[in-house]
């Protein structure tokens, strides 16, 4: 058994438990509301995308406190929090409120600040590639709705601002450019300038679907990924998300750079990405930890079913399985630790290791390899972050998660009368982004 923080008790911890670092989130959205809950049913990544439009408008706080507590509950004392706002003059109020969240659970976080420049409604020209696609009635009402950006400076400035405004030592915050399809060179070449300059992380979104391979090959002859190094985009300052979409080549360089891949099983296989390239990386890396992206297996922020999801996956056919429980276990500690720029080993998660063994007939099983095939959030019983207990017997010790579920959901079906209207404009925008790629 490992230490415990400094005014727990040893008599508080039950006999056979298993403590451990607990594993890190490193890629999610804080959904306090899942995507299922208001509608947006899996599909594939572009034509899922126009549900988010049923998201209902809610306290930020209350949102990201929600969705951190569900969260901690599991076990999970870390998390990357890309946010979902993209209104650049409401970004330091939002931050602000999620860090909020963050700080009275008492976990770490890393807060990524969303970016981009180009609309997400379709690659390779915007909303007006869908306008052949809908009625010129329908294209008139939805149009209004197309966001104008701010310059890139200006959003640049707003992050750091977020930034300047942290005050807690569990928090980081970083860029967030939300995938080089929604972003300007000129963004991008920002950003990367920001960083080098300042030391801040960025984290990014990166060749998640096939449909994006398509378009940045279109638009960086020379390869999305080289286009970034030429940048100076990539450095050990960089997180990716997803990566499904990469080539040999660029796994190379990403290794090469120190850059590290955050893969998100469930959301992959949800959205129809596909499996990223876990085991076709090269030995040298590069280094990769895991994220629930807000869409877990069993819809259920469950980091530990997606740990097993990602080592079953990635087992291969061979006599000999080199995707081994100790890499997964490394990925998900160290190395997400690493994404969130966060300490390794101060933090620490109560496992009911009697429950996961209680039949078993022999005391030499390795404990990795058990918590693979058993563990869910259900045996975590504690949790530990930076010397604070945050969950005892399976419960909050500091915010009433009942209660702050309750009041957001209150407002979310307030504002079920808006979303009603809504409804129509997702489903003919679905079907229009349906139509755009079907040639692609």
């Amino acid at each position: 058994m490992r230490h415990l923080p400094d005014g727990i008790s040893p008599a508080t911890i039950p006999a056979n438990a298993l403590l451990m670092p607990p594993p890190v989130n490193a890629h999610d959205h804080g959904y306090g509301i899942r995507t299922l809950d208001f509608g947006n049913i899996d599909d594939a990544l572009e034509t899922w995308i126009p549900g988010l439009r049923l998201r209902p408008r809610t306290d930020p706080y209350l949102e990201a406190l929600v969705a951190f507590s569900r969260l901690a509950q599991t076990g999970v004392g870390a998390t990357m929090h890309c946010h979902n706002s993209l209104n650049i003059d409401r970004l330091v109020d939002e931050a602000g409120a999620v860090m909020r969240a963050a700080d009275e659970l008492g976990i770490r976080l890393a807060l990524s600040c969303p970016l981009l420049d180009f609309d997400p409604w379709a690659y390779d020209g915007g909303p007006e590639r869908l306008r052949p696609f809908l009625d010129p009635a329908d294209w008139k009402e939805i149009s209004a709705s197309i966001p104008k950006y701010a310059p890139p400076m200006v959003q640049i400035s707003a992050a750091d601002a977020v930034a300047a405004g942290n005050t807690s030592p569990l928090i980081d915050v970083q860029y967030g450019p939300i995938g080089p399809q929604w972003c300007s060179n000129a963004l991008l070449e920002g950003i990367a300038e920001a960083s080098a300059a300042t030391g801040r992380r960025i984290h990014m979104h990166l060749l998640e679907s096939p449909r994006q391979r398509c378009w940045l090959d279109r638009r960086f002859p020379q390869g999305v990924v080289r286009y970034l190094d030429d940048i100076g985009f990539l450095s050990p300052r960089l997180a990716v998300a997803h990566g499904v979409q990469l080539r040999p080549d660029e796994l190379e360089l990403l290794a090469a750079r120190g850059v590290q891949l955050v893969s998100n099983p469930s959301a992959n296989l949800r959205l129809r990405s596909g499996v990223a390239p876990v085991v076709a990386m090269p030995a040298n890396g590069p280094a990769f930890a895991f994220g629930l992206d807000g869409t877990g297996f069993d819809d259920d922020q469950d980091l530990w079913r997606e740990l097993r999801l990602a080592h079953l996956l990635h087992g291969g056919r061979d006599m000999t399985r080199t995707f081994t429980a100790g890499r997964v276990f490394d990925a998900a500690i160290h190395v997400g630790a690493k994404v969130l720029n966060a300490p390794v080993n101060e933090d620490l998660v109560l496992v009911d290791y009697a429950a996961l063994i209680a039949d078993s007939l022999t005391g030499d099983l390795d404990e990795a390899e058990v918590l693979l095939v058993r563990m869910t959030a259900a045996h975590a019983k504690g949790l530990y972050v930076g010397g604070r207990e945050i969950m005892r017997d399976g419960r909050l010790t500091r915010v009433d998660y009942d209660g702050v579920r309750a009041e957001l959901l209150k407002q979310a079906r307030a504002d079920l009368p808006r979303l009603a209207g809504e409804r129509a404009h997702v489903i003919k925008l679905a079907a229009a982004t349906r139509a755009y790629y079907s040639g692609w």
